[in-house]
C-alpha cells in the first residue's frame, strides 16, 4: 500500500481555507474532508453561471468527491455536517437542493427535469442539486445491475450535458442542471465494489478521491461558535452572487504561463488502477482553480488559485495511490508483479512458470508479461550462461526509495 497522502497548505486558500482554519481545531474531522466537501458544495451552489471554456467545452463549477476512510473513525459524516450548516446559512434556498439516494439515472433526472409542457407547474425551477450519499457502496452495487442507467447519467451530469435517457416511451430530459455529488465510503468497500468497467468508462475518474481519517480526539466534542463563521458566511454570500452571473473566467498572464508548464504533466497517462482513477487531472484542476477564483470574487484565475487547485489535486492523486497501490487490475499481471518486486535480480521464464505452479497457459503468461512491460514495471534482458545458452530474464523496474 502506498503512503498516506501529505497535505500542502497551499490548498487552504481564501474563504475555503478560512472555513477549514476556523473549524478544524474544534472538530475530529480531517481537514481535507472539510475542504473538499466545502469546495464541491460551493461549486454546486454556483449553478450554471461563471465558467471556464476550452475549445468547444465549458467547465462549470460542479464537482464530485468521494471521501475514503474508516467507517466510524473517519469522521466523514461530522465533516459534512459543518459544511452543510455553513452553506445553509449562506444560501437557504440551496439547503433545499440537498438530496440523497443515487439509485437510478431516471431518478436523478427527475430531480432537475424540464417541464413536460407549458402547463407543467411541478417541474423544479431551481436546477441545482447536491447529492449526498453517505453509503456510496450501495450506489456502486446499483451500477452493477443490468440495464441501470445511473453511470451514464452521472457522467453526463459531471460533463454539464443535457440529461436524458431513451429507454422510456416518455423520456425525461433535463437541461441547465448543476449537479454535485458528495459521497462517503471505506477503502475496503471501494476496492470490493468499484468494477473495472466503471474505472474504464470514466465514471470513477469524474470523482475526486480524498483519503480521510480522524484528525484528533475530542472526547467532549468541539466548542464551535456560530459567530466564528460570520465573516466566512458573508464572503460566501458575496461569492455566490458573483459566481451566479453568466460570464467566462480566464487565466491571467502569470497563471496562463504556469498552466502551460503544468498541463503536460497533468495530461500524462499513468498505468494501473490509480492511473485510471486520476485520468481527468487537468479537468479537475481547472474546475478547482475556477472555484477558488470565484470565492475570491476574481474574474481571472490567478497563480494562487491554480496553486491551491494543484495542491488539492496532488492530495487526491496521492489518495488514489493509497487506495489502489500499484495494482493494474489484471489478476495474473498483479500476482506476477508482486513476486517480481521481491526479486530485484529478476525472474527467468522458468521461474515465472513455476510461480503459477505451471497452471497458467503460456499465452496467458505472455500476455501478463506484456502488460507489465507496457506499464514500465518489467524490462526484458537476455543473459548468457557459462555454456553459451541464453536465458530470458524479467527485471522489475523499481521506484527509488529516497
Amino acid at each position: 500500500m502506498s503512503a498516506w497522502p501529505t497535505i500542502d497548505e497551499a490548498a487552504f486558500h481564501g474563504p475555503a481555507g478560512e472555513f477549514v482554519l476556523r473549524t478544524e481545531p474544534h472538530s475530529e474531522a480531517h481537514p481535507m474532508a472539510l475542504l473538499a466537501q466545502f469546495l464541491v458544495a460551493f461549486g454546486c451552489a454556483c449553478g450554471r453561471g461563471a465558467h471556464y471554456q476550452v475549445e468547444a467545452d465549458r467547465h462549470y463549477t460542479n464537482q464530485f468527491v468521494v471521501l475514503v476512510g474508516p467507517t466510524a473513525t473517519g469522521r466523514k459524516g461530522s465533516s459534512w455536517g459543518h459544511v452543510r450548516r455553513l452553506l445553509a446559512d449562506a444560501d437557504s434556498a440551496f439547503a433545499r437542493c440537498l438530496v440523497g439516494g443515487l439509485s437510478s439515472g431516471e431518478g436523478l433526472i427527475a430531480q432537475v427535469r424540464d417541464p413536460a409542457d407549458e402547463h407543467d407547474g411541478q417541474a423544479p425551477s431551481d436546477k441545482r442539486r447536491l447529492v449526498v450519499e453517505p453509503e456510496f457502496a450501495q450506489t456502486l452495487k446499483v451500477l452493477a445491475r443490468e440495464g441501470n442507467t445511473l453511470s451514464a447519467i452521472v457522467r453526463q451530469a459531471w460533463d454539464g450535458e443535457p440529461l436524458q435517457t431513451i429507454v422510456r416511451n416518455d423520456p425525461l430530459r433535463a437541461t441547465g442542471a448543476s449537479i454535485g455529488i458528495v459521497a462517503h465510503i471505506t477503502r475496503d468497500e471501494l476496492l470490493r465494489y468499484l468494477t473495472a468497467t466503471e474505472l474504464a468508462n470514466g465514471f470513477a475518474n469524474r470523482f475526486l478521491l480524498i483519503a480521510v481519517k480522524r484528525s484528533k480526539l475530542l472526547p467532549f466534542g468541539g466548542a464551535l461558535d456560530g459567530d466564528r463563521f460570520t465573516e466566512v458566511r458573508d464572503a460566501i454570500r458575496l461569492a455566490l452572487r458573483f459566481a451566479q452571473q453568466h460570464r467566462p473566467i480566464t487565466f491571467d498572464d502569470d497563471a496562463r504561463e504556469r498552466w502551460i508548464d503544468t498541463y503536460e504533466q497533468l495530461s500524462t497517462a499513468r498505468p494501473g488502477l490509480a492511473g485510471a482513477a486520476t485520468a481527468r487531472a487537468e479537468a479537475h484542476t481547472v474546475r478547482l482553480a475556477l472555484i477558488y477564483a470565484l470565492l475570491d470574487l476574481s474574474e481571472r484565475i490567478r497563480s494562487e488559485h491554480l496553486d491551491a487547485a494543484l495542491a488539492l489535486w496532488r492530495y487526491s492523486a496521492a489518495s488514489a495511490r493509497w487506495i489502489f497501490g500499484d495494482a493494474l487490475g489484471d489478476p495474473t499481471a498483479d500476482e506476477l508483479w508482486s513476486a517480481a518486486k521481491e526479486r530485484p535480480a529478476g525472474l527467468t521464464r522458468t521461474e515465472v512458470s513455476e510461480l503459477f505452479s505451471r497452471n497458467k497457459k503460456r499465452r496467458e503468461i505472455e500476455r501478463a508479461l506484456s502488460v507489465l512491460e507496457d506499464a514500465g514495471r518489467l524490462r526484458r534482458e537476455t543473459r548468457h550462461a557459462d555454456r553459451g545458452r541464453a536465458a530470458e530474464v524479467w527485471i522489475p523496474v523499481l521506484a527509488p526509495t529516497a
